[in-house]
């Protein structure tokens, strides 16, 4: 399948694009979907392109693809690009695109590296950061551009901490690898409709070890904190399963807690049972019995205005026509499943 990909974004402008990867149903197995890379799957090929220079992208991508955008292509480079990165996510989407030439419709989304880089360390929207909360095929080496690289890692450990916050003292890779999943479904609101309830475990249950090796680098730098206790079972089952332990002292939770992402720390403080500063917030929630119902809703918080901004957002850049036909295609996947 990577050559399938390779061969999909050599049509592009790939002057300005630093980094480059696909994710979705179509491109890691999902549970309940045909096999990845099955031809009559029907699954779309999700890309996003995140770039140096959005305007420079959206002119040179108008030039040679002008059949991908919406009306919007009337209004001109400078408006998408601003369109882009001035409202929502951050994210321009072009759905729906056929590639004959290489048999697969693909969506893609183009993110600018600045915002890119800030929703993976701020949480500023949970949206790109909480796509790559979950394993996915680079198509570019992040490796080869280092301020993007540690935004990523940084994003894997703070879905890491704030997982731990959320979990009870000792739970399975499966429980774990879920909730880190499920930090960017549970407030969207697309969830309420249009979406598989059984998204987060669709996703996580054919990709356990997928998991493991993405947030192995994570569980090392938080050793101090949580590690494997014992080879068990899932609850339930006789399915093999890791088992983790965590530290869950006050001193271990105020450190998480002073580590989660900034957004993350002022929804956090507004949704708080206590007045003051956020190291007096640190202190409060630190030994309050209501955190994970405190963290999660304002997860919940930035996850919510995120998913509804850029939806508004994806209508005018899709089409009328095409977001019809993305969301009818979307509830058949939802109920065939």
């Amino acid at each position: 399948m990577l050559d399938v990909y390779r061969r999909a974004v050599k049509r592009f402008p790939l002057g300005s694009v630093s980094h480059m990867f696909a994710y979705g149903s179509g491109v890691k197995q999902q549970e309940g979907y045909q096999k990845v890379g099955t031809p009559s799957s029907g699954s779309v090929i999700d890309l996003v392109f995140c770039v140096r220079d959005a305007l420079g992208f959206h002119a040179e991508n108008l030039h040679r693809h002008p059949g991908h955008y919406s009306a919007l292509k009337h209004l001109g480079p400078k408006f998408i690009a601003q369109y882009q990165e001035r409202l929502g996510a951050g994210v321009y989407c072009n759905t729906l695109v056929p590639l004959p030439d290489v048999g697969v419709t693909i969506k893609y989304g183009v993110v600018s590296q600045e915002q890119l880089i800030e929703d993976l360390t701020d949480w500023r929207h949970l949206y790109l950061a909480g796509r790559l909360h979950k394993p996915v095929t680079d198509l570019v080496n992040p490796s080869d551009n280092p301020p993007l690289k540690a935004a990523l890692d940084r994003n894997l450990v703070s879905a890491l901490e704030v997982s731990l916050l959320l979990l009870p003292e000792k739970f399975t890779g499966y429980e774990l690898f879920h909730t880190i999943a499920a930090l960017s479904y549970k407030g969207d609101f697309r969830m309420i409709f249009g979406e598989n309830k059984q998204k987060v475990h669709n996703i996580v249950s054919p990709q356990i070890n997928d998991f493991f090796a993405l947030y192995q680098p994570a569980l090392g730098e938080l050793s101090q904190f949580v590690a494997v206790n014992m080879k068990g079972q899932e609850p339930g089952s006789r399915k093999p399963a890791i088992l983790f332990e965590q530290d869950k002292s006050q001193t271990a939770t105020a450190y998480h807690l002073r580590k989660i992402p900034g957004q993350l720390k002022s929804r956090l403080q507004k949704n708080a049972a206590c007045r003051g500063d956020y190291p007096a917030v640190v202190d409060h929630l630190s030994v309050a019995p209501q955190l994970p119902k405190v963290l999660q809703a304002s997860v919940n918080d930035i996850v919510w205005r995120s998913s509804v901004t850029q939806s508004i957002k994806n209508i005018a850049s899709a089409g009328v026509i095409k977001s019809l036909v993305y969301s009818y295609r979307k509830a058949q996947k939802t109920f065939a499943v």
